[in-house]
């Protein structure tokens, strides 16, 4: 009878012992098979929650199966205390091991914010205070042509007022380096010259390969002491420094508005920029085309023909306004 009872005894034992290494190897396997989720999920993990809440939050929306199992299985590998928080990105059929190495390496979901070119500060601040990931104000309002046009990357929970100093940093520096490359006959006396002519040049045209040449057409008005009469510069001054929309195309009579920006009464560069000019239009500013001409018009097409005389300018001109009156009304 001793005999039995101690063989009863150690097959017992056997059996838990097997059991237990069974319970094992099921959690190592569910740990590293596919998991539950259908879809790529996005889930924000706040700071400060515990491991177990963590796996619930994982739980409700199905990125894992068994929370419990997932708490297990990161105390046993040792990757319970690498989980970071922040916003991530799961993919689908993710296992509970890949969703630990992903907690634990901190790749949250980077967000972007395309910046374009030509855009006032107010503008920006605009875009930046309705992104949604970002947190906290925007801060002192940036001032005009401060801030650099560009792709800026962050992550959710990031600073509205610290991507607003980035852009700063980045326009500064762009800047910088734009009047240090400058041709060594341009007209201009300081960087904050070059940010000014480099705004017009970006509202008169979206070409590319016509910005230096726009440049240059204004940079031989001021070397000759002409008014540069660019329309942008009015318009600033009648939409309260692009602060509200005109509404309508400029006329004869807005040339004549009250503004220091009105490069139709008041010679030179006005007294700040218009707009947020990109790298491009930086340097068109400080290395512009060498050209002859001192008249540009639109040609009705987004481009622009060139001139180097007033009455070929007024050809020009009188072309467009052909080609305008022929215009179906619809395109008018």
């Amino acid at each position: 009878m001793g005999a039995g009872r101690g063989l009863g005894g150690v097959l017992a034992l056997l059996f838990i012992v097997a059991g237990g290494i069974g319970a094992v190897a099921w959690a190592w396997r569910d740990y590293n098979a596919p998991g539950p989720l259908t879809r790529t999920e996005t889930l924000v993990l706040p700071r400060g929650d515990t491991v177990a809440g963590l796996s619930q939050r994982l739980a409700q929306v199905g990125i894992i199966a068994h929370p419990w199992l997932f708490v297990a299985d990161l105390y046993l590998s040792g990757d319970a205390r690498a989980l970071k928080a922040g916003e991530y990105r799961f993919a689908a059929a993710m296992s509970p091991a890949a969703i630990a190495r992903l907690l634990a390496s901190g790749k949250v979901v980077e967000h972007r914010l395309t910046v374009p070119e030509g855009l006032t500060s107010g503008e920006v601040v605009a875009m930046v205070a309705a992104a949604p990931a970002l947190d906290g104000a925007v801060g002192t309002p940036p001032s005009e042509g401060s801030l650099l046009p560009d792709t800026y990357f962050f992550v959710r929970g990031d600073r509205r007022d610290a991507l607003i100093a980035r852009m700063r940093r980045a326009m500064s520096k762009t800047l910088a380096e734009a009047w240090a490359s400058r041709a060594p006959d341009v007209p201009l006396t300081a960087p904050a010259d070059a940010l000014v002519l480099a705004s017009i040049v970006e509202k008169e045209t979206a070409k590319a390969a016509e910005r230096p040449h726009i440049a240059g057409i204004y940079l031989n008005r001021m070397r000759l002491g002409m008014k540069l009469q660019a329309d942008p510069t009015v318009l600033y001054a009648l939409t309260d420094h692009g602060a509200k929309p005109l509404g309508r195309p400029l006329d004869h009579d807005d040339l004549a508005v009250a503004s220091p920006y009105n490069t139709y009464l008041h010679p030179g560069l006005p007294p700040g920029p218009i707009a947020n000019p990109g790298k491009a239009a930086l340097l068109a500013a400080v290395r512009p085309e060498k050209t002859d001409d001192l008249y540009f018009v639109s040609d009705g097409s987004g481009a622009h023909n060139f001139a180097r005389t007033l009455d070929q300018q007024n050809r020009n001109i009188n072309t467009l306004r052909k080609q305008q009156a022929t215009r179906p009304a619809e395109e008018k």
